[in-house]
């Protein structure tokens, strides 16, 4: 018997079809993830390198497909960018950091400005990472990771569930408002449980929903990426989940977020310590 019509015109079936390889992908991902995060040091930072490449290499092929030969240079120089910038750690890194996205903003693609924004974005949060791990410890990445986890796990199964009036239907047709806020409480639960386990002050709860909103932000402009250049997915290297973009745009806003409010706030230490 086929399943009957939801509202959106899905059934049941198609709605939580992918729910089976995304959960397998993610347990990939988190494995790896964790035994990254744990080892710290060059294992960690060859990670970002290799996915901050990745992800360039999908906005590059993404916005500007008819050239196949820039998004693999393009990736490249990425790696080797941020490479450096992480070997300096000087003010000279900011430099190198600039280079991949002066390459992408000086040849012919869609949304030139939006792009090199984003890429701009991706180099930071790629520098950022792995500086907040060496610099912070584990816990702050465990934070970071939680909260953005949490987001878009609450947000996918209570939009799913929920459904209700789109939070930006012109650029994130998906996103829900019952999403987005499931999102924002499931990032204030993780706040209270760093700071209940005393890693981090109250003020954690407040500024986890912060992290997250930035991180739903990154998702959002990748989105509009996507929808503008006429594609579902950024790539398909993981299954269920589609490109690297697709995986980790959240983490993007969120560590953007985490070295922009480093610059008022010790947040890294406080949670770290």
């Amino acid at each position: 018997m086929t399943p009957a019509p939801l509202p959106d015109g899905q059934t049941a079936t198609a709605k939580w079809g992918d729910l089976r390889t995304r959960i397998l992908s993610a347990i990939v991902m988190i494995l790896v993830g964790a035994a990254e995060i744990w080892l710290g040091g060059i294992a960690f930072a060859a990670l970002v390198i290799v996915l901050t490449a990745l992800m360039m290499w999908e906005l590059a092929t993404m916005t500007a497909p008819a050239r196949r030969n820039t998004p693999v240079t393009l990736g490249v120089v990425a790696g080797a960018a941020l490479t450096a910038a992480l070997v300096l750690r000087t003010e000279v890194a900011v430099l190198f950091l600039v280079v991949p996205t002066l390459m992408l903003a000086l040849t012919p693609r869609r949304d030139r400005r939006l792009s090199s924004a984003y890429a701009l974005a991706i180099m930071l949060a790629g520098y950022g990472l792995v500086d907040l791990r060496d610099g912070a410890g584990t816990l702050a990445i465990l934070w970071l990771v939680a909260v953005v986890i949490a987001s878009d796990v609450l947000g996918y199964f209570a939009g799913r569930m929920l459904g209700g009036p789109k939070f930006w239907p012109a650029i994130s047709p998906k996103k829900t408002w019952s999403g987005t806020v499931a999102g924002w409480i499931g990032a204030a639960l993780v706040g209270a449980a760093f700071w209940s386990a005393g890693h981090g002050g109250i003020w954690l709860i407040v500024l986890s929903p912060i992290v997250a909103f930035a991180g739903q932000m990154g998702d959002v402009a990748e989105s509009w990426l996507k929808r503008r250049s006429g594609v579902k997915d950024a790539s398909r290297l993981i299954p269920g989940h589609g490109g690297v973009l697709d995986r980790f745009d959240a983490f993007i806003g969120a560590v953007v977020a985490v070295m922009a409010l480093e610059l008022f706030l010790p947040v890294a230490p406080a949670i770290g310590g």
